[in-house]
């Protein structure tokens, strides 16, 4: 299993990991266990030398709400994703209750797109509250010397996991 890819899921569904090291145990939630360069260059996760990782728990609290999914890559095989998208979002009749989304490939680690979820709770579903949300959730970005390309990227997976098309479960 791909790190890129599992981990803006695992983080749009709240999900925490249990780790072992000796008899201690300690849950960590997803948005806390992977880690980027400014905590550690050498690690990817939380993970210690003695740490074993026993279990991932997703709580109950996205089950039955519509879930999105999306890797932008440069070949069809087990490359890193160029951008990818994880979503959920919880629908209250054409409105949306509430909603997580979690981009990968645009940092060092998940980055979650917090200031969109909440400019998009309250408004329907569709095209008008998709463009808003895109042009958000790129909002300050800084691309380095060659990967520009990422921000349009970005705008378009965002609308399209506001929008709900070719959603992975309902």
């Amino acid at each position: 299993v791909n790190p890129s890819d599992t981990a803006p899921a695992l983080i749009a569904l709240d999900a925490s990991f249990v780790i072992k090291s000796g008899g201690a145990e300690r849950v960590i939630p997803a948005e806390e266990f992977f880690v980027g360069p400014g905590t550690d260059i050498t690690r990817l996760t939380v993970l210690g030398p003695s740490d074993l990782l026993t279990a991932i728990r997703i709580p109950a609290t996205w089950a039955g709400k519509a879930h999105y999914f999306e890797k932008v890559r440069d070949r069809m095989v087990w490359d890193f994703a160029l951008v990818n998208i994880a979503a959920s979002i919880d629908t209250s009749g054409s409105s949306i209750a509430g909603a997580r989304l979690v981009v990968n490939g645009v940092s060092a680690q998940p980055y979650r797109l917090t200031a969109v979820e909440t400019a998009i709770q309250g408004k329907p579903r569709d095209k008008a509250t998709a463009d808003m949300a895109a042009e958000l959730a790129v909002q300050g970005a800084a691309p380095l010397r060659h990967n520009a390309y990422k921000i349009p990227l970005v705008k378009a997976l965002v609308k399209r996991a506001i929008r709900g098309e070719a959603e992975w479960t309902s």
